[in-house]
């Protein structure tokens, strides 16, 4: 905490940041800081945003923000965006709890500052709530039970974030049925044409739509009940049906026109994906024809 000139935290491994009863010396600002904890940020609502990143995040609606270890925060000079809570926690903190195992089941900190989670006026309390539990645990004194109770609130408190972004997810169909549009587009464009470089990755995808891998396989399994692997293998598999019907490319050249090293590979994904092979669906075709 010593770019924010903090008093020093109650236990080694957690804190939490009152900005509400904190003084921010600003002498820093503008300095970018890599974190070694992870961090959530708790904003009531307040015209203010936080640069992260390349990006800017947009807070007038209130929510919440979520940073992994090992990425980079500027502070920013304007004392009215330090508001609300701000949790830091180390790693270590998770060793020997289950949780250090399914934190990485909360994708949401792998999002970009731009998907960040908006709440509802309810969920704002629920919040709050579990922010103020977590910094009346850390004003105890420190017994052999701390540990376990810290842990378990930061649990709930994910956990609730998990509920949260879900509903974020049903409550924005319109704007991400516009996402999924885009992605059905670039994808049919894609196997419209003979991909030399290899096989669309989710990565290629995400990077298309501009939102971060994590973001958009979460939204995809929320909205679809499919990853983004599976979407690209279901344009992928009609792009081939296609082929198969319309040409008279053989199954390897059709591989290989579909971006896949080996035509192997290609006759296994389309038989698991069909229960038929390559051979025996362009043979039921001619046959119903």
């Amino acid at each position: 905490m010593s770019r924010l000139h903090l008093k020093a935290p109650a236990h080694p491994m957690i804190t939490l940041v009152n900005y509400d009863e904190e003084e921010i010396d600003l002498r820093d600002a503008g300095c970018w800081v890599m974190l070694d904890f992870y961090k959530i940020t708790f904003k009531r609502g307040f015209k203010g945003s936080v640069k992260y990143g390349p990006g800017t995040y947009d807070f007038k609606e209130g929510g919440m923000a979520f940073l992994a270890p090992g990425q980079a925060v500027r502070m920013t000079p304007d004392p009215g965006d330090y508001q609300g809570y701000a949790l830091y926690f180390h790693p270590n903190l998770l060793i020997n709890h289950p949780l250090s195992q399914r934190i990485y089941h909360y994708g949401f900190f792998d999002y970009t500052v731009a998907e960040a989670l908006f709440l509802s006026a309810k969920e704002k309390h629920t919040m709050e709530a579990l922010f103020q539990a977590i910094d009346t645990e850390l004003n105890n004194t420190i017994d052999q039970f701390s540990t376990d109770v810290l842990i378990s609130q930061l649990e709930l408190l994910l956990n609730h974030s998990n509920r949260f972004y879900n509903r974020q997810f049903q409550t924005r169909k319109n704007m991400h049925h516009e996402l999924i549009v885009k992605m059905e587009e670039w994808l049919t464009g894609q196997f419209d044409k003979a991909i030399l470089g290899g096989l669309p990755s989710p990565h290629d995808l995400a990077n298309h739509l501009n939102v971060s891998q994590r973001y958009l396989s979460d939204m995809l399994r929320s909205l679809t009940g499919k990853t983004t692997q599976q979407h690209i293998h279901l344009a992928l598999i009609d792009k081939a049906k296609a082929l198969l019907n319309q040409t008279n490319l053989t199954t390897a050249e059709i591989a290989y026109y579909l971006g896949f090293e080996h035509p192997q590979s290609f006759n296994k994904l389309f038989k698991q994906r069909t229960n038929v092979s390559p051979v025996q669906y362009r043979r039921g075709q001619l046959q119903d024809n």
